[in-house]
């Protein structure tokens, strides 16, 4: 059974950083996308930054580049996205997902396999 567990989330005064981790396990296969999406209260879920496990580049959301870098740790089974430079804007409970398809064109419901999300709350 496939288990994604963030961690990492908290509340934070707007322009600093956080860290969220997000540990995969029992996942079947070797490489996949992985990815972080956020969701505000009355907001749609929107992606924020995936990565292939396999190697190549990340995508980012136009509102997070330059300020948010996600990056893995394969022998940890381990997805990370550092977040610097963070508006209120940011607020929303960030969740990471994975699965089998390709990350340039992956469409969120495509994404089969959730994490139960971690709250992240910038104030002014």
């Amino acid at each position: 059974q496939v288990q994604l567990v963030e961690s990492g989330g908290g509340s934070v005064q707007a322009g600093g950083p956080l860290r969220l981790s997000c540990v995969v396990s029992g996942y079947p296969y070797r490489h996949y996308c992985m990815g972080w999406f956020r969701q505000a209260p009355g907001k749609e879920r929107e992606g924020v930054a995936t990565i292939y496990t396999g190697g190549g580049p990340a995508y980012y959301a136009d509102s997070v580049k330059g300020r948010f870098t996600i990056s893995q740790d394969n022998a940890r089974n381990t997805l990370y996205l550092q977040m610097n430079s963070l508006q209120p804007e940011d607020t929303a409970m960030y969740y990471c997902a994975a699965d089998l398809i390709p990350c340039k064109v992956a469409r969120i419901p495509q994404y089969k396999n959730w994490g139960q999300g971690t709250q992240v709350t910038v104030s002014s």
